[in-house]
């Protein structure tokens, strides 16, 4: 994906990316990835079934087994076309395994990936490092779960939610740093059958620092005073990956 330090000449409404360079000067991107869980239930056959299906298609995510389901599977797929989602997959998912199995749609999950406006790699920030994580087997326990704030954190001013913002961070840079726990933030603005604002996806070798690192999380002032509500979850263990080229 491209990445441009032009100003948008056309006035209007500008949706690229925005980040800055090593000198400083504002980047953007036209461009960000989009994640799509989809949970189903009643499956009764071996998972190997539903591998088998999977190397032969031209998908790219992950397949999740249910931590709260043994009839359960979390299919998890990206695509930089949200049109993907209603063609391609939707036929692949008619056509194979998948067909017999029950959506369970509360648990439908779909976000994009975007930049905060600091980022210095705009390309790495929304294409390659959430790829990266997904497919990475060496972290095959997954959970993931939407959010949405409460209107009250929009009306702190820049500097009140920086430090909160700040706050919430640096626990997941710490977890990260110590490799316990990695995670994915997707906006899911006016995308969320349920209104959310932001689907988080956290990927570890171990189940126990997902936990810990949610825990951790409730007790910062973003958590505790401006969400408004968080979850359902959906906790899971790769039974496949495929990297994106």
């Amino acid at each position: 994906m491209a990445i441009d330090i032009q100003e948008n000449r056309n006035e209007g409404v500008d949706l690229r990316e925005r980040g800055r360079d090593a000198d400083g000067r504002t980047i953007f991107c036209d461009g960000r990835l989009f994640m799509q869980l989809l949970v189903f239930t009643g499956f009764e056959q071996h998972p190997k079934v539903l591998i088998r299906a999977l190397n032969r298609s031209k998908l790219y995510g992950a397949l999740y087994s249910s931590l709260h389901d043994p009839r359960g599977v979390g299919l998890l797929t990206v695509s930089e076309n949200p049109e993907f989602f209603v063609t391609e997959l939707q036929d692949y998912l008619r056509s194979t395994p998948f067909h017999g199995l029950k959506c369970r749609t509360e648990l439908t999950f779909i976000g994009r990936t975007y930049a905060i406006g600091y980022e210095t790699d705009l390309n790495e920030t929304l294409f390659e490092r959430p790829k990266r994580y997904v497919c990475n087997p060496e972290w095959p326990w997954a959970m993931w779960y939407p959010l949405r704030r409460a209107g009250a954190f929009e009306h702190l001013n820049a500097e009140e939610r920086r430090t909160i913002l700040m706050e919430h961070g640096g626990i997941g840079q710490a977890y990260g740093r110590s490799d316990h726990a990695h995670d994915i933030r997707l906006a899911c603005h006016g995308l969320d059958q349920n209104d959310n604002d932001f689907v988080v996806g956290l990927l570890s070798k171990d189940l126990h620092p997902l936990s810990a690192i949610v825990e951790r999380m409730r007790k910062t002032q973003q958590t505790s005073r401006y969400l408004s509500s968080i979850g359902p979850f959906f906790v899971g263990r790769v039974l496949w990956q495929q990297s994106v080229s």
